[in-house]
């Protein structure tokens, strides 16, 4: 049996939920195989999914959160030192802020370029971003200023963070400390920067954005997409429509303009955890996440891991918080069956979710008992 889920965000980590599931099994069939193998897309979780795959050095690096305020980083590098990985979501992460804090209009991706610069300065020749989950709207703005290329109002003078604030640029200044580093955009988001599918109009709202900020938004990374193209030397032309530019809040288009390029999250994590050869020998996949729902089949972990097995003949299912995705739709994506924690709380005092929310290793453990009785042979 191959078991290989996401993250459940909140909650636990991709490790956390495999072992649990694990624990689970093996208390009805301790006899059985397990392969264990933790995904993660570009979001939060990369840099530990990718630890565990890979080896490596993992080092801490002070950063911010979206709202300036110190938070915990870290990069890994790999054990020649060539290649640093690291994701926005420790610096720029949803997960950072509270409800009441949510406000794409303000909030930066200045941390993120604090260990951007970290990751320059440890040596590495690559450096690869893990993007999703951020809790920012500003197309890398922050990053970049942290970087050394400065976004300038008409009077010449620093811009404040933060999405809004853009409506305002006039021109960047300053060349990108960066000394000849590649840098790659870890993302399976096709969004582009700008539009009604850009980083805005479709993430914006998850982000606290009502209408009229994701308007405001929309029409300040148009103007700063533009400044871009004029003032940064290499940026490519068109970097509002560029597929992955609306990535992270925009994050994805900031890094195409220093010369970057994109590269499948999912992808890079299932070749560096060897994920095919595991598939090939498996009669069995669980894969999961917290919320199995209609964005799961386009593009994330659980999507690529079910149309996987599904070429090779072998059942997979799906553990989840909560599913919402219909029986049908989930079939058709390679999904043989799927169990949700709140329906396995369910009939707790004051419903499943409270008990979903508090006691996910719990839950799973006892649905991979659930598992292991209905499908070990």
């Amino acid at each position: 049996m191959l078991l290989c889920p996401d993250k459940f965000a909140g909650t636990l980590s991709a490790p956390e939920v495999a072992a649990a599931v694990a624990d689970g099994w093996r208390s009805v069939a301790q006899g059985d195989e397990l392969l264990i193998r933790p995904l993660a897309d570009g979001g939060p979780g990369f840099v530990e999914v990718l630890a565990e795959a890979l080896g490596g050095r993992r080092v801490p690096v002070p950063t911010v959160d979206p709202l300036g305020r110190p938070a915990a980083g870290e990069i890994l590098l790999t054990t020649d030192g060539t290649t640093a990985y690291l994701e926005s979501a420790q610096a720029c992460g949803l997960h950072l802020l509270s409800a009441t804090e949510r406000d794409p209009k303000t909030t930066t991706s200045y941390g993120l370029g604090l260990l951007v610069a970290a990751a320059v300065e440890s040596g590495a020749r690559t450096v690869v971003i893990g993007l999703g989950g951020s809790g920012t709207n500003d197309a890398g703005a922050g990053m970049l200023a942290a970087l050394g290329v400065t976004p300038l109002d008409p009077g010449g003078a620093s811009l404040p963070y933060g999405g809004a604030a853009l409506a305002a640029v006039d021109a960047v200044d300053g060349v990108p400390r960066l000394r000849g580093v590649r840098l790659v955009a870890a993302t399976d988001v096709d969004n582009p920067l700008l539009g009604l599918h850009g980083a805005s109009n479709v993430f914006g709202p998850q982000k606290g954005a009502d209408r009229a900020d994701v308007l405001l938004l929309d029409a300040a990374l148009e103007r700063f997409a533009a400044v871009l193209e004029r003032d940064l030397p290499g940026c490519p032309a068109g970097l509002g429509t560029v597929p992955g530019g609306g990535a992270a809040g925009g994050i994805g288009a900031a890094l195409l303009a220093l010369g970057g390029g994109c590269e499948s999250g999912i992808g890079l994590v299932t070749r560096a955890t060897r994920l095919d050869d595991a598939l090939d020998t498996a009669d069995l996949v669980i894969t999961g996440e917290g919320s199995f729902d209609h964005q799961s089949l386009r593009g994330k972990v659980v999507a690529g891991v079910a149309g996987a097995a599904r070429d090779r003949g072998v059942p997979c299912v799906v553990v989840a918080g909560q599913v919402s995705t219909g029986r049908r739709e989930a079939a058709s994506a390679g999904v043989t069956d799927a169990y949700s924690l709140v329906e396995h709380f369910g009939g707790e005092e004051g419903g499943g979710l409270d008990a979903a929310l508090s006691r996910p290793a719990e839950g799973l453990r006892e649905l991979g008992a659930r598992l292991a009785r209905q499908w070990s042979r």
